[in-house]
This record gives structure tokens, sequence and C-alpha cells, in this order.
């Protein structure tokens, strides 16, 4: 197990603790005349959403399927009268209609044989919670748990899929969409292959001991066809972003792909077998194959030019024009996001519409093209100019940090389980 700087502290802080307890013991062995004037020391109590445990019974529950606050409340002797003003009472701060089934809550009683109901606390997420108090002020307010952050190293190599790897390294399947973010710019993650391999310092986020997601992600290095692809988080001027190894900023004027974790069923082609109509004719996109209503996302900022259905086969289908140069389309949708129209301002990644077969279609896919300066190209084989680099002012502080989170890297094995490095 490494440490870095703080974690050291934190290893030598115990270990003088545990010199301490030692000592401790010794002398309360050797001199017991001293144990008369040692002060009791009053133990903290042991809290639980705020609340002392050793003050209460506590009982434990999942909301079930169409259950609402009145039937749980209700089981537990409080009034539906006290329940109705409840509800009134909580609307600025939680609305109980919005109770979920499947989130826990906790209920507080009196630890007497009566057990009468005295709060009743809902989780809303993992961390966040909402604590309604059964007494006469029938206060309503809302917490968070704490939440542990763990500095993590982990590694991997691709098999089947970006994915799986992370389920076989027993990591979380969320740092596979992490670092797909991350690199949208840059790798076209449907076109991983086996052998690629990863290595990444991160953050994972732990609540009651039970990871709940991945935090900071500050250093990866993605071997992509043998071709090393670096990321270090490096905050400029105030704005966190991701810098590759020469300063270069991984974000790019296009997304390279317009959905996440599909496959390729067809590709850019001068003369395809059309799958419907069985004829050869040009295809100048490419079809990514995905469950219909998979989101579809604008590669890039622009403006939607035309939102329409296409008789000739293209079915419901967006063209965003971007600048000057280029325009993008996305076609056999089955439908489209909220709020989006023609002359609509769009951002990059931004949700517009949805896969579908409408139109000529033998399955769920999005055709995707690409027009530069009015004329398709193959969209797998755009190459978009990057946006500002780690300034020349910054320049030192960057290769400063990048070296020493380089070294870091170096440092973790392929296939290495996942480690420790630090927590707080």
């Amino acid at each position: 197990m490494r440490f870095f700087g703080k974690g050291m502290l934190v290893s030598l802080g115990f270990l003088i603790g545990l010199i301490s307890f030692s000592c401790t013991q010794n002398v309360s062995k050797n001199e017991d005349s001293n144990i008369q004037d040692t002060p009791i020391v009053a133990l903290e109590p042991v809290l639980k959403y705020g609340l002392p445990l050793d003050s209460f019974e506590v009982e434990y529950g999942k909301v079930k399927n169409n259950q609402y606050l009145s039937q749980i409340l209700n089981e537990k002797g409080v009034g539906m009268g006290t329940i109705d003003q409840i509800a009134k009472k909580s609307r600025s701060v939680f609305d109980v209609r919005k109770i979920k089934s499947g989130e826990n809550y906790a209920i507080f009683t009196t630890p007497d044989s009566l057990r009468e109901p005295k709060y009743f606390v809902y989780e809303n997420s993992s961390i966040d919670y909402t604590i309604f108090e059964l007494s006469d002020t029938l206060g309503i307010y809302q917490g968070k748990k704490e939440v542990e952050t763990q500095l993590r190293q982990a590694s991997g190599v691709v098999e089947t899929s970006l994915w799986n790897t992370m389920v076989d390294n027993q990591l979380d399947p969320m740092l596979a969409l992490e670092l797909s973010d991350i690199y949208a710019w840059t790798i076209d993650f449907f076109a991983i292959q086996k052998g690629d391999r990863f290595r990444v310092i991160y953050d994972e986020l732990f609540v009651d001991s039970v990871s709940i997601g991945i935090g900071g992600i500050y250093a990866i290095e993605f071997e992509h066809y043998g071709e090393p692809n670096y990321a270090f988080l490096f905050d400029q001027d105030g704005q966190l972003d991701y810098f590759d190894d020469k300063g270069q900023s991984l974000r790019k004027a296009f997304l390279k792909a317009p959905l996440k974790f599909s496959r390729i069923s067809s590709h850019f082609s001068n003369s395809r077998m059309h799958p419907v109509l069985r004829i050869r004719r040009p295809h100048h996109g490419v079809d990514y194959a995905a469950p219909k209503g998979t989101p579809v996302m604008s590669i890039g900022d622009g403006n939607v030019v035309a939102k329409t259905y296409q008789k000739n086969g293209g079915g419901n289908y967006l063209k965003v024009k971007h600048n000057s140069v280029y325009t993008t389309t996305y076609m056999h949708l089955s439908g489209y996001a909220k709020g989006i129209t023609t002359g609509s301002r769009v951002k990059q990644g931004q949700v517009i519409g949805y896969v579908g077969m409408t139109g000529l279609a033998s399955g769920p896919h999005l055709d995707f093209r690409v027009q530069k300066n009015g004329s398709y190209i193959d969209p797998l084989k755009v190459k978009a100019p990057p946006v500002e680099p780690v300034k020349e002012e910054n320049m030192a502080r960057y290769i400063l940090l990048k070296d020493s989170l380089m070294q870091e890297l170096q440092k973790i094995h392929w296939e290495e389980e996942t480690d420790i490095l630090v927590s707080n």
C-alpha cells in the first residue's frame, strides 16, 4: 500500500497514537496512586442522521411499491391529522408525494414499551436525507451524510469491452463512463480493441463504508492501439480541465461519437447493400446500433437547421449547423428531446433526440452523417482542432503537476488490483 503526503501524516499520527496509548497503559499499571487524579472523559454520543442512537429505538425499512408516507406513519400510530399537517408543512422543504419505492427510511421511537414515534427519516439519495419531527413542533429539515473520499489507483486490460473490464477488475463500472467522457474528443470508445489498457488515479466516494460512486479523476494513461493517451486534471485560471502530456486540451470542437456505448453496424461507404431495399447505393454516414430510446447528443455547439421527417428513408431526423464548414445529421430518430425545434441553439453533448427505427430501417439505430463544406465525409475521420492549451504563464506549474502524476502512474502495474492510497 502506498501513501501520498497526507497519507504519510495519517500513518505517522496513528503510530504516535499507539505509542501514547501503550505508555498510558504502563503508567496506569505502575502508578496506581495517580488513577484517582485522572479526569473522567465523557464519551461522544453515537449519532445517526444527527440524532443520538442511545436515546431511541430505531426501525429501518424500505418504501414498498405504491406505499405512501401516510401508510408508513399511520401503521406506527401517527394520527392522520398529524400526517396531514406534516405533508402541508413540508412542501417548501420536501414534497412527500416524491417519496419513491425502494428508498430507505428510519423511524426513531422512544426506548420504552410505548415505542412512540419521534422522528421519521427518509433517504432522498445515498447522501441526502429529510428528517420529519413527529412531536409538537412538526419540524422538517434536510441533512447530508458524511462522505468519505478515498484516493485510489487502478488499472486494467480490455478483453471485450471497457465496461466488462471494470467489472472483471472489481471496479465501479461507472468509471468506464467517466473515462469515456474525459476522452470523448480523442478516443472513439466504439473502436477500442482487445489489448487496450489503462491506468488511473481517482477518488472513490463512500457513505457508511459503502461506495456511492466516483469523485475526481486526477490522472489517466489510456493505451489505445499501442499509443499512450494521457489526461491530467489541471486548474487553469480557476477552471478545471483535462490536458495531455504536452499541455494540449483534451476538449475538441466535436465529440468523437453522438451516443455512448453502442456498436457500429455500418460504416461510411460509396456502395453499400441497403438492408431493406436490397440494392447497392451510397451510405454517407455511420450507423450506430443501439436500443430504441438511447439518447443522441449533438457532437458540437450549433444551431438546428432542420427538424422533419425524411420520406425517402431517413425518418425523423435533425440537422445541426456547427459553423461555416461543418454540419451534422441524425436520422431514424424515435423522437426529439424537449425544446428542440428548428432554430434551436444546442450545446456540445446536449441530448437532442433518441434512437429509433423510423423510415427505412431494419432495426433501431442512429444514421449519423457529417458534411464538410457541403460534401459528406467519413464521421470517423473528422479531425477537430483542440481548444485552448495550457497557457505559457501556467506551463511551469502544469509541468510540475504533470511530471508528479506521471511518476505515480508509472508505478501502477497493468492489471494491478485497486489500491487505496489515502483516505480523508
